[in-house]
């Protein structure tokens, strides 16, 4: 995704990368949250983005200009090179599985919407209703600086 010149290319590469996310929630035995990732994220919220990005025609870059931040590339390489690193030092110090719970999976799997939509409506409603919210708030944003340009 953080290699395409075009946003809306950029934007595609994330729903691939959203999907990817789904299916390690559905390894981790969270089908429930596997299936929202892809309906809320890879669905919804990626369908907005792309049609915002769409709608205000981000300006493209010619392909002769120089690159007006080559330090930034670097500095990004070297980033990554370092967190690759630090991410397969964590890998091999760390053991495969994790200790044995006392909860068999199959009553885990079976509980987890249960317990997810009991968590939502009850502890989590304030943070739930804030965030639709802020995604209205964003959405209308959108549509207004659009709608400045088309003018």
């Amino acid at each position: 995704m953080i290699t395409r010149k075009e946003p809306v290319h950029s934007a595609l590469f994330l729903v691939l990368t959203f999907c990817g996310l789904s299916l390690t929630y559905f390894l981790l035995g969270a089908p429930f949250i596997g299936v929202l990732q892809v309906i809320v994220y890879a669905g919804a919220i990626m369908v907005l983005f792309l049609f915002v990005v769409m709608l205000l025609a981000a300006e493209r870059r010619e392909q002769t200009e120089d690159d007006p931040l080559p330090g930034v590339r670097r500095f990004g390489f070297v980033f990554a090179v370092l967190f690759a690193l630090m991410m397969v030092y964590v890998v091999w110090t760390s053991p495969v599985r994790g200790d044995q719970g006392t909860i068999p999976f199959e009553q885990i799997v079976a509980n987890n919407t249960q317990e997810i939509g009991k968590q939502m409506f009850t502890t989590l409603l304030l943070p739930f209703e804030v965030t639709s919210v802020l995604l209205l708030v964003a959405m209308i944003g959108a549509i207004v600086i659009a709608k400045r340009r088309i003018e």
